[in-house]
C-alpha cells in the first residue's frame, strides 16, 4: 500500500473548487495500490474519487481520460472522468496531474466469492470492451509498458540473484519466456485490439450480481484479445488451484459479445502461461525487491499459476477453449 502525495484540507478545497463540485466536507485518503495516490472527497454535490497520476506524463493521462470518456460514452460500465475548468478529463494542479472521478458504490470480490454467474459477467463485459476496442481509433493502441522485451529487462535485472526465496523463479521465468519466444507465431495471431491489461477482482465493483463498473485503465493499451482474457483467466478463475467451471463460464460469456477466432483460441493457452510469468516477474520487480508491504501483491501467488500452467492442468482448465 503506497501514498505517494499528501494532500492538506485546503488542497483538495482549491482542486474540488477548479472542477466546480462545491466544497469538501469529509475527505480520506486512500492507502491502496502501488502507483497513485488516491482520495475519496464527499462534497455537497456528492461523492468522488480523486487520483494523483504518479510518476506519469501529460500524454499518459489524456490518453488515458480520452479513452475512458469515450469507453464509457459508448456503453461500457466505467465512470468517465470529469472535465476540470480547461475541459480536459484532467487537471494539471500545481507539478501533479489530477484525475476526478465520479464516485461508484460496489464491492470488490474475493476469490472465494466469484461465482460462475459473476465469471460470466466480467466475460461479457470483456468482450464488449475488445468489440469496442476494435472500433475506436487504431492510433489508441499505444505499445504497452509490460511487452516480452520489457519483461525480459526486468527479469535480467534478478536472474542472478542470490536471493533463496527468487530460486525457483527464476527458473520457471527462464522457462516460460524461452517457451513464449519458442510460440510467437501462436501469439501474434490473436486478435488485435485495445486491452485493458489488469482486469483483476480489485479492478471491478460489484453490487451483488450485478456488474457496476471496470476500473483503471492505467495499463491499457494495444494488444491482443487472448491476452487480456489470459490476464482474466488467471485472476478470476483461480482461488489456490484452478477452477475450470470458472473459467468455462467466463468464456460463455465472453462469447456473449465476441466469437472468439481461431486465432484466439489457438493462441489463449500460450498467453495464460505469459499472463502468468508477467505478474510474477512485475510483483518481484516493482514490490519484492522495492521491499514494499503488500501481501496482496506477492510474486509467488502468480508463480504457483505458472507452475500449474506446465502441467497438463492447463489443458484441462481450458478445455471449454
Amino acid at each position: 500500500m503506497a501514498l505517494f502525495t499528501v494532500l492538506e484540507p485546503l488542497h483538495l478545497a482549491e482542486i474540488c473548487a477548479i472542477y466546480q463540485v462545491g466544497h469538501p466536507v469529509h475527505t480520506q485518503a486512500i492507502a491502496a495500490g502501488t502507483i497513485n495516490s488516491n482520495f475519496s472527497i464527499r462534497t455537497e454535490s456528492g461523492r468522488y474519487f480523486l487520483r494523483v497520476n504518479e510518476g506519469k506524463t501529460v500524454d499518459d493521462v489524456a490518453w488515458e481520460a480520452q479513452l475512458v470518456e469515450w469507453l464509457a460514452r459508448h456503453g461500457l460500465p466505467t465512470p468517465a472522468p470529469l472535465q476540470a475548468g480547461n475541459g480536459a478529463g484532467y487537471l494539471c494542479w500545481r507539478d501533479k496531474l489530477l484525475t476526478l472521478f465520479p464516485w461508484y458504490e460496489g464491492e470488490h470480490l474475493s476469490s472465494a466469492e466469484v461465482t460462475a454467474e459473476h465469471a460470466a459477467r466480467l466475460g461479457q463485459t470483456l468482450g464488449q470492451l475488445h468489440r469496442l476496442g476494435q472500433l475506436a481509433p487504431p492510433s489508441w493502441r499505444r505499445r504497452s509498458q509490460y511487452d516480452h522485451q520489457n519483461l525480459r529487462e526486468r527479469y535480467s535485472s534478478f536472474a542472478t540473484s542470490d536471493d533463496p526465496a527468487l530460486g525457483a523463479a527464476v527458473a520457471w521465468i527462464r522457462e516460460a519466456l524461452e517457451y513464449l519466444e519458442r510460440n510467437a507465431a501462436r501469439r501474434v495471431g490473436s486478435t488485435e485490439t485495445l486491452v485493458h491489461g489488469d482486469l483483476f477482482r480489485d479492478n471491478v465493483l460489484w453490487r451483488g450480481r450485478s456488474l457496476v463498473a471496470v476500473l483503471d485503465f492505467e495499463q491499457a493499451s494495444g494488444g491482443t484479445a487472448a491476452y487480456d482474457l489470459a490476464v482474466c483467466l488467471n485472476d478470476w478463475c483461480w482461488d489456490g488451484a484452478p477452477r475450470p467451471d470458472l473459467a468455462a463460464a467466463m468464456l460463455d460469456g465472453y462469447r456473449r459479445e465476441r466469437v472468439l477466432t481461431e486465432g484466439d483460441r489457438a493462441a489463449l493457452p500460450v498467453e495464460v502461461c505469459a499472463a502468468a510469468m508477467r505478474f510474477t516477474v512485475t510483483r518481484i520487480t516493482d514490490v519484492y525487491l522495492a521491499r514494499i508491504a503488500n501481501p496482496d501483491k506477492d510474486f509467488r501467488d502468480f508463480l504457483a499459476r505458472l507452475g500449474a500452467w506446465q502441467s497438463p492442468l492447463l489443458g484441462e482448465f481450458l478445455e471449454a477453449v
